[in-house]
């Protein structure tokens, strides 16, 4: 597989895209990021030439992502898939025992004031604990989570991620929520595409591959997507490139 390979164009896809790392560049701090006019254009065009089939699969939490593409409101899966909101706007939200993540939370406050390097983001229903400011606090991350998880027990989980650890729900991610949109409009009969750079991603890699659709990996690492993309920018130029071959097809004026 090389750096930057993907699949032929075709009709009837359905697309699921991963926000950090991906449709967005990384930033030191998840609230520095900004999506300009030009992004939601593009998916605003992207949503049209897949018949409203696209779905953006995140951690952040649903507000967040609503907030950040405003006024552009999609289908969205957040906090890995314990949260979610259909093409048509039926919200689903899993209610784990949040009385325990809330003495977790108390905790990572604490963490973070003693050690300037770490973020603490609470999300709701997942708290991750940020290290990209400090890569070399990485070891204690991982050690305070992965006591904080055993402290939970089984109906919370841990997962890594690039420079971050998270508290979520056990049982949910990414890629059981992209198998729950492709039981539903219109993104059913589609064939899925799923674009992301994290491992957990990979989740979704696993959902899509199976069924036979274009997983898509952003940037370097090992992974069992089947296709790559360079960056974000590359990512972003290539959905450019599907939504005008589309317009072409339709006959639309470019």
């Amino acid at each position: 597989m090389s750096r930057s390979s993907v699949p032929a164009f075709v009709a009837g896809w359905a697309f699921f895209l991963d926000v950090d790392g991906t449709l967005l560049d990384y930033a030191d701090h998840p609230l520095a990021v900004r999506v300009g006019r030009d992004l939601r254009a593009l998916l605003e065009g992207l949503s049209a030439a897949a018949g409203g089939a696209v779905a953006l699969i995140s951690g952040r939490s649903v507000e967040e992502i609503d907030r950040l593409f405003a006024p552009l409101r999609l289908a969205v899966a957040g906090q890995h898939g314990t949260e979610r909101r259909s093409a048509a706007g039926a919200v689903r939200r899993d209610a784990p025992p949040l009385e325990h993540l809330a003495r977790a939370a108390a905790d990572l406050v604490r963490l973070t004031a003693a050690h300037a390097g770490l973020v603490f983001e609470n999300k709701g229903m997942t708290l991750a604990l940020h290290y990209r400011r400090a890569p070399p606090l990485q070891g204690l991350a991982e050690r305070e989570m992965r006591r904080l998880a055993a402290a939970l027990g089984e109906d919370f989980e841990l997962q890594g991620g690039k420079f971050v650890f998270e508290l979520k729900p056990s049982g949910r991610n990414k890629g059981s929520a992209i198998a729950e949109f492709m039981a539903e409009a219109p993104f059913a009969g589609r064939l899925p595409v799923f674009l992301g750079d994290d491992l957990t991603d990979e989740y979704g890699f696993d959902v899509v591959n199976r069924t036979g659709g274009h997983s898509v990996k952003v940037g370097p690492g090992e992974t069992r997507a089947r296709w790559r993309l360079a960056d974000a920018a590359a990512v972003r130029r290539w959905l450019a490139a599907y939504v005008e071959r589309c317009a072409r097809l339709r006959g639309v004026p470019q």
